[in-house]
């Protein structure tokens, strides 16, 4: 019963900024959060990992966006955040959110995707 849910997604010109936001919604009271993270999707393309954090401070950058996009999240929120600057065309591409989640008092940890939010920057 667990669902993330991304907003923050739009149309924005390149060398703009958009800031994308993910949360963990339903039942959330008895889980726990290991490693949130952000994917994209481009036409023709394949999903490819934008960037994700573990519980703490420690974030992974994917090389095309290190510099432009920070990641962050607040875990009172069971919420993640992927701040986008100096946007380019090449960054247009549909952006899920993805997390590590397991229930308390289990060993095991499952996979949940968001359902996409389209992110499209103009030239």
């Amino acid at each position: 019963q667990v669902q993330l849910v991304e907003s923050g997604g739009g149309l924005v010109q390149a060398g703009g900024s958009l800031t994308l936001s993910c949360a963990a919604s339903g039942s959330t009271r008895n889980i726990d959060i290991n490693t949130m993270g952000w994917y994209r999707q481009a036409p023709g393309k394949q999903r490819e990992l934008v960037a994700d954090i573990v519980s703490g401070t420690r974030t992974n950058y994917a090389d095309s966006v290190k510099g432009r996009f920070t990641i962050s999240r607040d875990n009172a929120k069971n919420t993640v955040y992927l701040q986008m600057s100096s946007l380019r065309p090449e960054d247009t591409a549909v952006y899920y959110c993805h997390a590590n989640i397991k229930r308390r008092g289990v060993l095991r940890w499952d996979d949940y995707w968001g359902q996409g939010t389209q992110v499209i920057v103009s030239s």
